[in-house]
């Protein structure tokens, strides 16, 4: 499936009015196609933006590269890494860090936003906008000067497909604000996951990999399972970062001791004792522990309280 001009003239109208495009990219399959919709369109954006959270998968940071050796050959401009600030008194500066050291897992696991915004959004919006203090004081882009000058709205191209998730999302999304417009290209072109998949290969590029942190509390079973074996030592992180957090200082869970009966750590090391009911997140997996999974399915093994990878054993 190729893009005409034609489907994205209201787009193309824009650009030529003045407005100017940042393509936020995901390195995923979606916003991947994208960038060849608008190339198959005829459409070159002025900026694009990749947040790094500094919990990316390898494979994805690895297709940065391959996707600004295809930007390269095409004469566009190639992707801006972007990453969190921190004060050099912060003991981290990737969201990692901050679950660990904070003994928290990311907000997405308590039905919140809040790490997406802190550490994906708000990197994008600071190379636009700039900061006039703190650890990532930096001037304005020429962009975002440019725009407030002639009060044409930088318009941000978002990767979310015609499926019924992705239409779900967007439509929680203003089409505008103060001070972006937002615009979603697969979605006029009416392309679901498959027609982005058709796309990326009919150009000959290797399909990327689902774009999520290797310890995103969205991910399913599946991936648990890819990520324990492509990826030891991240799996093995993954469940540390939960084992703090659920017995760290922000734990819900001790708290409600009397109504679980056993503390959270015998619960997930001892998979003959039956899993209680509960209202609260019970760990990366929000309603599910992946360290009581991983003990399940014989990944790890507890000794004196401390998981180890089976393999090692």
């Amino acid at each position: 499936m190729i893009a005409s001009s034609k489907n994205l003239a209201a787009l193309a109208a824009l650009q030529a009015d003045g407005h100017r495009l940042n393509v936020c990219v995901g390195l995923g399959v979606d916003s991947t196609a994208m960038i060849l919709a608008l190339h198959d369109a005829g459409i070159v954006p002025d900026l694009l933006t990749f947040a790094d959270t500094g919990g990316e998968k390898p494979e994805t940071l690895k297709y940065r590269h391959t996707l600004n050796g295809w930007l390269l050959k095409h004469g566009w401009p190639l992707i801006n890494l972007c990453r969190k600030v921190t004060l050099e008194s912060t003991s981290y500066n990737t969201l990692t860090g901050n679950c660990l050291a904070n003994e928290t897992l990311p907000s997405l696991a308590f039905g919140m936003k809040s790490c997406s915004i802190k550490w994906k959004q708000g990197p994008q919006d600071q190379l636009l906008k700039g900061a006039k203090s703190g650890p990532a004081k930096r001037p304005p882009h020429a962009l975002w000067i440019e725009s407030q000058e002639t009060g044409k709205k930088i318009i941000k191209l978002i990767g979310y497909d015609s499926s019924p998730a992705d239409i779900r999302r967007s439509s929680k999304v203003k089409m505008e604000d103060a001070e972006f417009m937002y615009n979603y290209p697969l979605q006029t072109l009416g392309w679901k996951r498959a027609d982005c998949v058709a796309r990326i290969e009919a150009e000959g590029l290797p399909v990327p990999i689902k774009s999520a942190c290797w310890f995103c509390p969205a991910s399913q079973k599946w991936e648990l399972w890819w990520l324990a074996g492509s990826h030891q030592n991240l799996f093995m992180k993954a469940l540390r970062i939960e084992h703090v957090a659920m017995l760290g200082k922000h734990s819900r869970w001790e708290e409600q001791t009397c109504d679980y009966g056993d503390d959270w750590l015998e619960l997930v090391s001892t998979p003959s004792k039956q899993w209680p009911s509960v209202k609260t997140t019970v760990g990366l997996g929000r309603s599910f522990s992946w360290n009581r999974w991983a003990t399940e399915n014989g990944i790890i093994e507890w000794t004196d309280g401390e998981a180890q990878f089976v393999g090692d054993t």
